[in-house]
């Protein structure tokens, strides 16, 4: 039994280690943030609501039904339940009944308020989409910004490891006689900047990820280790190429925008709230109209006097005193103290209020598609020259380190090679990952739904 046990605990710590160690992808990132978001609980909630109100409109088209029972003691002068004389001895009555109503008109308000309950509910649908779309939009910005990064900490890494490098040649020529004692400082200056480079690099990456951890409402108490950019040199235009010859710049915002008209979810939520506002506003209008309503029932009761004198029995009765009705009535609101016009004057506003918000959503989405495909086009020129430079840079710096061995530039020209090498490097991979970000976005207004592919 104990080798048993002993397996089994072997099992779980192996478990432990690997959650512990789980790399989190983008992708992983976004699916977390997503199910853990109380935007997107709140949304569902909401929706919820959407749904019961649609079913309670549909059902305002059946009839209603009710039951209604009674028991009342008459004490002193009254009338004779049987005779219909008064009399002066106590009674004890009990009634029944039960009646159904169904209204045949109101106006149509009842259908406009179906319709709006249906519409509601569809756009209760496209504003869940659109909160996962924005969890999964700012998730991803921050996750480019750790991603980055961690991306100039790996940066910082191979520049302290060359100067590390350097400063030990550099220390062993210097026993040698080849090198003066100024040189070496130089480099053992660099190798101290690089260190503190790499260092405050690396706090960068850590308050980025807690803005990670806190997007995706994850364990502040737990480990959070992304994947992608452990090698800056990996996220680069030379990289994504491919993904380049996709876009060009003759990509026409209004193209794309007459695509986000089928697609973008914030779009289609305003125009399903335009057209609820407009039948809530014919449905307002509907109750100024008369209603016509076919009204049933069916009636028995009980009775007795309290004078022990004999009575008719309780079955008896019931089936004598049975009674029923069938009848139509008409309402017409004539006056209300103005709550029925003033309600429909308040839905006249709603609409022109929903006109209004419509508009303003078409008018800041295009303006963003415009803003988005601006960028991508920028980007992807940019992304090209800054990788251009980064070999034209590190030519040049492989061609100095030479000059400095043959002695032919000073230390601190050595340096300044090298610290321009990384700053072209940063800047790859700055406007490579910049690049990404924004080429996501565009796909998104193009109606592409998935973040994680590129």
């Amino acid at each position: 039994m104990k080798p048993f046990v002993f397996i089994i605990c072997i099992l779980f710590s192996a478990q432990a280690v690997f959650a512990q160690e789980k790399s989190w992808s983008l992708e992983d990132c976004i699916e977390y943030a997503i199910a853990h978001n109380p935007q997107r609980a709140k949304q569902e909630a909401q929706n919820a609501i959407y749904k019961i109100n649609r079913e309670e409109t549909v059902a305002g088209f059946l009839p209603s039904l009710s039951a209604e029972t009674s028991l009342s003691g008459n004490f002193g002068r009254g009338v004779d339940p049987e005779t219909n004389t008064y009399i002066s001895t106590s009674t004890l009555g009990n009634s029944y009944q039960i009646y159904s109503s169904l209204t045949l008109f109101d106006g149509l308000s009842s259908v406009y308020r179906a319709k709006a309950a249906k519409i509601n509910q569809l756009m209760g649908d496209r504003q869940l989409q659109e909160v996962k779309d924005q969890i999964a939009l700012e998730t991803m910005e921050i996750f480019y910004n750790a991603l980055y990064y961690k991306g100039t900490v790996a940066l910082a890494e191979q520049q302290l490891r060359e100067s590390s490098d350097n400063l030990k040649r550099f220390q062993r020529m210097e026993e040698l006689g080849m090198k003066a004692a100024p040189d070496v400082a130089e480099i053992r200056a660099k190798e101290a900047e690089d260190r503190f480079l790499l260092t405050r690099q690396r706090n960068l990456l850590r308050l980025e990820i807690i803005k990670l951890k806190e997007k995706m409402n994850f364990p502040a108490d737990e480990d959070l280790q992304i994947s992608g950019g452990e090698d800056g040199n990996q996220i680069s235009p030379a990289n994504i190429n491919l993904h380049q010859q996709q876009l060009t710049l003759t990509d026409n915002p209004a193209e794309i925008f007459e695509q986000a008209l089928l697609s973008l979810p914030k779009i289609i939520a305003s125009e399903q709230a335009l057209k609820t506002s407009e039948l809530e506003y014919k449905a307002a209008r509907g109750r100024l109209f008369p209603t016509i309503a076919l009204g049933a029932g069916f009636s028995t009761g009980f009775s007795r006097l309290m004078d022990d004198s004999p009575y008719m029995s309780f079955k008896e009765q019931l089936k004598n005193r049975r009674g029923s009705y069938l009848g139509v009535s008409l309402s017409i609101p004539l006056f209300d103290k103005l709550s029925r016009s003033s309600e429909s004057r308040r839905a006249k506003q709603r609409f022109i209020i929903a006109q209004n918000q419509q508009q303003e959503t078409l008018r800041q989405a295009y303006s963003e598609i415009e803003q988005a495909v601006a960028d991508v086009n920028g980007l992807r020129e940019e992304s090209a020259a800054a990788h251009e430079k980064t070999v034209a840079m590190n030519e040049a710096h492989r061609v100095n380190e030479r000059k400095y061995d043959e002695g032919l530039i000073s230390a601190i020209e050595l340096t300044t090679s090298a610290n321009r090498l990384l700053n072209a490097r940063v800047e790859e991979l700055y406007s490579g990952l910049k690049y990404q970000l924004k080429y996501k976005l565009l796909n998104y207004y193009k109606g592409i739904s998935s973040w994680t592919e590129f």
